[in-house]
């Protein structure tokens, strides 16, 4: 039988030398490989297991239900945050309310990168949304994480290095491997009708797709919240307030103030 992975987090009650030894004992007794072990929040440690058998984590299961040194929270198939967690030693936040959304703050960008990465490399249609403050590092967080995936990106609205707004693409950027990064702000205020028809090509195609400024984006456009498979907030800290200016409505094919490349 093909071995299987499992996720075992637990909150230690009684701290003590030795706990951890006692653990991985019991795993070595059952026969269950420890691929990762990391703590994973104040008082709390997170393991990757590979198990033969799911008898082998119903008895693993039974076991530590009777310890009193330690209290177990999890015990499940892995899911991306539990792998990222054991990573780096900590969860990523997401919204009580709505499940879609993660929350980073500057210090953990190479959280973010890597959070990112992962979501890069699940094949199909994919649409993400970022929000931050102007030079938080979205752009910057959305071109590393797709180096890290070995994906190739396109920015099909940009500001990065100067205003930048694809009005088609060449043959072989019509490529489902690829990812494509729209800015809303910019698409909204300053693109043309030719740019919004690639637009919603490049939005049919069963690819990555990253935008940032996602609410700007649907304000003016036929596009929802409800579209998106995943919104990241991006913050210098905790408590900044993520505003916009107001983005004049239906003015969406309306001339650049200033120069921008033109493709």
């Amino acid at each position: 039988m093909q071995k299987k992975e499992w996720y075992l987090e637990y909150e230690i009650q009684k701290n003590r030398p030795g706990l951890l030894g006692d653990i991985s004992s019991l795993l070595g007794m059952l026969e269950i490989n420890i691929i990762t072990i990391n703590g994973v929040d104040e008082g709390r440690r997170g393991m990757l297991l590979l198990a033969r058998s799911d008898e082998q984590i119903a008895r693993l299961e039974s076991i530590l239900s009777t310890m009193d040194t330690i209290q177990m929270t999890k015990l499940r198939e892995p899911k991306l945050r539990d792998r990222l967690a054991v990573r780096h030693g900590r969860y990523i936040q997401r919204d009580a309310d709505d499940k879609k959304t993660f929350r980073f703050i500057r210090d953990e960008l190479g959280l973010l990168v890597d959070f990112m990465a992962e979501l890069y490399k699940q094949e199909g249609h994919k649409l993400i949304g970022i929000r931050g403050m102007p030079r938080v590092g979205k752009t910057e967080s959305i071109v590393a994480a797709s180096v890290c995936a070995n994906k190739k990106w396109l920015f099909v609205s940009s500001t990065l290095l100067k205003q930048t707004i694809r009005n088609q693409l060449i043959q072989d950027e019509y490529n489902e491997n690829n990812l494509f990064i729209l800015d809303g702000v910019v698409s909204t205020r300053q693109a043309s009708e030719k740019h919004w028809q690639l637009v919603r090509e490049i939005m049919r195609m069963p690819a990555v797709k990253v935008i940032e400024h996602p609410d700007v984006f649907v304000e003016n456009t036929e596009y929802s919240l409800d579209d998106f498979d995943y919104i990241i907030e991006l913050r210098h800290h905790p408590d900044e307030e993520i505003t916009y200016e107001m983005v004049p409505k239906n003015n969406m094919f309306g001339g650049s103030d200033f120069g921008d490349f033109d493709f």
